[in-house]
């Protein structure tokens, strides 16, 4: 399942994915709230964070990286919450694709990842 959290600044696109992620709940509620971001403004940061049980179709992690490719430059910051063990490894393996800052956080630093996917960018980060 993902939920769209909507507490978040306008450039951030924030969910938490819980449960199987399938590739027809990616591109009906994931891909929306992204193009719909992408078209109001120029960089995006990303929070996401997994919940208990999760696990994702290989057709939807295809989509995620495809996505992610896409947009790679208008990717400022991403901060990914987890305690899932193989989703830290991915994105520290493949973190240096992205042009942007992307941390990892455990869930029990969920307010920490908060306060820093909102923060200011410095402007060379920008």
């Amino acid at each position: 399942m993902i939920e769209v959290l909507r507490d978040f600044p306008g450039n951030v696109i924030a969910v938490v994915c819980s449960g199987r992620v399938t590739r027809l709940e990616y591109d009906t509620v994931l891909v929306p709230v992204v193009t719909a971001a992408l078209k109001a403004h120029p960089k995006l940061r990303l929070y996401y964070e997994t919940g208990s049980g999760f696990s994702i179709e290989p057709s939807a992690i295809w989509e995620d990286f495809r996505l992610g490719v896409e947009h790679l430059t208008r990717w400022a910051r991403i901060a990914v919450v987890t305690d899932v063990e193989w989703v830290r490894h991915t994105v520290r393996a493949f973190s240096f694709l992205m042009p942007g800052e992307v941390r990892t956080f455990t869930t029990s630093e969920a307010a920490r990842a908060r306060a820093w996917i909102g923060e200011e960018l410095a402007p060379a980060e920008s």
